[in-house]
């Protein structure tokens, strides 16, 4: 019985120092405290969610703001808890990340990475900023800081600012990386910036980007549907004028490629044509070859012996077409050519880790 008792007495009394522990610190009976602070803030956002106006919600919301960091900065600097291996307490970076938020932040996306990117530069400011006064509570006055001071705050700064300047190289890449998905399946072992720490199916260097076989795939489908069963004289025109700049294939790979690929990496793929004739005996008889091609940036570089300098190396996708035409059996105008055109195309698209070859 007397061990049942001194269980229920041990469990009753270190309850009742938790929730005295609690209490202590969400209870004060002085009102010039930090918690004073943290009531303001929670309150002012209360009667922001319901204040009406979006100026009055913004005011009040703003006012909210203020008093969470000050009631934040107030708490962590009275008994700071200084980050293992630094100067920088804790309580600062807490403060920094809140005013990095406030500033940088909103209301569609308030861990934007401006946020992030100047959380460490933030708080290494704020770190130093009691660098620069003496004095408690009301009685405070401004100092020049100390020459061991000085070198403290000018180390912790720079190195704060070197560890931004590293995360926006990190935001910098990430977006690059969603804006240009096919620039992951290059080689970049060479690279002194990115290095890769996953192989997932998606992001295997060295194959074939997605992108550009899915607009070729989305290209020949509508190539056939424009050249079979036309008359041959007009097919004849559109093969011939694959070798314009303004050609009719280049306008439907772009009209496909806006379509298809809605980041800015649509902006280095082409669709382009070469055609020629397959059989000197019959010259009606064409080759089509409808290319995807890559213009941007790669691992790999090759001199072009008609410029100076050194050009990109391209790569791109190749799907070949044999269009032909065949007699028809409508009656046959007089002076007229009633042929119709035929179209036949490979299944698959083949890939090539080299520049296209030039028009014929």
């Amino acid at each position: 019985m007397e061990i049942i008792q001194d269980f229920f007495k041990t469990t009753f009394t270190f309850i009742k120092d938790i929730l005295g522990g609690v209490q202590n610190l969400l209870l004060t009976k002085d009102v010039y405290s930090w918690q004073t602070l943290i009531y303001l803030s929670i309150f002012s956002w209360l009667m922001s969610y319901w204040a009406q106006g979006i100026v009055i919600k913004n005011i009040i919301a703003f006012g909210g703001w203020v008093f969470l960091i000050s009631g934040t900065a107030w708490y962590t600097t009275d008994k700071p808890v200084l980050i293992p291996g630094t100067a920088m307490p804790l309580g600062a970076l807490i403060t920094g990340g809140l005013v990095s938020v406030f500033a940088f932040g909103n209301e569609q996306n308030e861990f934007n990475p401006v946020s992030f990117i100047l959380w460490p530069t933030m708080s290494a400011l704020i770190t130093a900023i009691p660098e620069f006064f003496q004095g408690t509570g009301t009685n405070v006055s401004t100092q020049i800081p100390k020459l061991e001071a000085r070198q403290k705050i000018i180390v912790l700064i720079a190195s704060s600012m070197l560890v931004s300047c590293w995360l926006q190289v990190y935001f910098s890449v990430n977006n690059w990386v969603q804006e240009y998905p096919s620039l992951l399946k290059d080689n970049l072992n060479n690279s002194v910036l990115v290095n890769k720490f996953f192989t997932a199916e998606n992001y295997v260097t060295n194959k074939p980007p997605r992108n550009g076989d899915i607009i070729l795939n989305k290209l020949v489908p509508i190539i056939i549907e424009r050249v079979d069963g036309q008359p041959w004289s007009q097919i004849e025109r559109f093969l011939k004028n694959t070798k314009t700049t303004n050609s009719e294939v280049g306008k439907l790979g772009r009209n496909i490629i806006n379509k298809e690929l809605s980041y800015r990496e649509k902006d280095f793929w082409q669709m382009a044509a070469r055609v020629k004739s397959i059989d000197s005996k019959n010259p009606d008889i064409y080759n089509l070859d409808l290319l995807s091609i890559w213009k941007g940036p790669t691992f790999k570089v090759h001199k072009n012996p008609g410029l100076a300098g050194v050009k990109r190396y391209e790569y791109h996708f190749k799907r070949s077409c044999r269009v032909e035409p065949i007699a028809s059996t409508a009656p046959i105008r007089s002076g007229g050519d009633n042929r119709k055109a035929v179209i036949e195309c490979e299944g698959v698209n083949y890939f090539f880790a080299e520049p296209p070859p030039p028009q014929g």
